[in-house]
């Protein structure tokens, strides 16, 4: 099968952080937001490929824009023909339109070889943040630019972005509920399954190199495991009865997930190959959605054990069974995000769902989206944003949003219902 991940070579540039500035806190209310300046690329060896100034250009400012501390700017400060490197350009245009930072950049081109070259300075103090230079080819630009934006967002914040992962979906482009891959602002979609029957709720290995997911194409809904660079792939749980919602613990090692081989839906979990079984909740109630907490030790889930579906939370050999939600009087499938501090989940409301977040201690019940129905809310790896399914367009599809519920984006292309997104943790 075809690799999902090309081959970049980068050679890195003495870098500095922002001295005496720290680190800003994406997530933080009141912060000014910097004023960031992209302007075009520019050709490093004479040759002009306006399609790749404007890729380049589109990929830096969606990125940057959904970030949170930029302000991307438009059409301000200095000349296009200017060069992007120390001593070849005047910052004084920049300071005059209320730049706080530039980035420059420059391409090469040979063949289908494409050289870039991006540059992050700090405007006031005149002085270069970030210098770097990668090398692939031109279909590689779009993954090379998410790379660096990732660069941006680690000297800035002092946490590498998420910009250069995929995010993993079903999508029923063909008639049928598939598994497909794509870059997280929607583009290059690949399609992993195409055996013309249900597939649902990807997730992936705490490595990326790997998703788990259920499938109905054996007529019962069972689990499986596909390594996503060869395309092998491997029934893990095809217990009688569900074998749904699975999710990977943190260490990768072990697999949580909801069965009825004995009865009614419980949780259980199992190692990576299936053989090995331990029953986590024994009631007779429908427990299902478990989400590990990033150490390992605790499991969040859903169950209807009072009635109707709330979050629960227990520690991750089953014991200590506490409810987490409290209002409203349907809330599923919730998520811990990547620093233990918050869970995703989603309440029914109006004839719709809408996605919350709460602290694991159940304070700051936090409602995140208004608009349409909205589900199957799952965090970036470094948990600054969220990618869900909303239909507040008439059909579901992929959305991200920051972490607070600001800046919510359509990533979704096509003309399909798309859903139960979920972010890899690398690639």
């Amino acid at each position: 099968m075809k690799k999902f991940l090309f081959v970049i070579a980068a050679i890195i540039f003495p870098a500095m952080v922002l001295a005496g500035e720290g680190y800003l806190d994406v997530t933080a209310s009141g912060n000014r937001q910097l004023q960031l300046a992209i302007p075009p690329s520019r050709s490093l060896d004479g040759s002009q490929h306006p399609e790749i100034v404007k890729e380049l250009h589109d990929v830096l400012s969606f990125d940057m824009t959904l970030a949170g501390p930029f302000s991307v700017m438009s059409g301000a400060g200095g000349k296009e023909s200017s060069g992007i490197r120390p001593g070849e350009f005047d910052f004084a245009p920049w300071k005059s339109a209320g730049a706080d930072l530039l980035v420059k950049s420059g391409y090469r081109v040979k063949g289908s070889a494409i050289t870039l070259e991006f540059r992050l300075y700090d405007v006031f103090k005149e002085k270069e943040i970030v210098a770097k230079r990668y090398t692939g080819t031109i279909r590689d630009l779009r993954k090379i630019a998410h790379i660096f934006d990732d660069q941006v967002m680690q000297s800035v914040t002092g946490e590498r972005g998420p910009f250069s992962g995929k995010i993993a979906f079903v999508s029923k482009q063909t008639g049928n509920k598939e598994i497909c891959l794509m870059d997280y602002d929607g583009h290059n979609v690949q399609r992993l399954t195409r055996n013309g029957s249900i597939n649902l709720n990807p997730d992936f290995s705490p490595n990326g190199r790997e998703i788990i997911y259920t499938s109905y194409k054996r007529r019962n809904p069972d689990l499986y495991r596909r390594e996503l660079f060869t395309g092998t792939e491997a029934s893990i749980s095809s217990r009688r009865g569900i074998n749904i919602t699975g999710a990977y613990s943190p260490d990768g090692k072990r697999i949580a997930l909801a069965m009825s081989k004995d009865g009614n839906s419980e949780i259980y979990v199992i190692d990576t190959s299936g053989k090995q079984s331990a029953r986590l909740t024994s009631n007779g109630a429908i427990d299902v959605s478990p989400s590990w907490s990033p150490d390992g030790s605790r499991i969040a889930f859903t169950s209807d054990r009072l009635g109707r579906p709330q979050v629960f939370i227990m520690n991750s050999d089953g014991s200590g069974v506490r409810r987490l939600t409290t209002s409203g009087s349907y809330n599923d499938r919730p998520r811990w995000s990547p620093k233990g501090d918050t869970i995703l989940y989603c309440r029914m409301e109006g004839g719709g769902f809408q996605i919350y977040s709460i602290n694991p201690d159940g304070s700051s019940d936090t409602r995140l989206t208004s608009e349409g129905s909205n589900e199957h809310g799952r965090w970036s790896p470094d948990g600054r944003y969220i990618t869900f399914s909303s239909s507040r367009g008439g059909r579901e599809a992929i959305y991200v949003m920051r972490a607070d519920g600001s800046g919510q984006t359509r990533v979704s292309r096509g003309n399909a219902a798309d859903s139960h997104p979920t972010w890899s943790s690398r690639w």
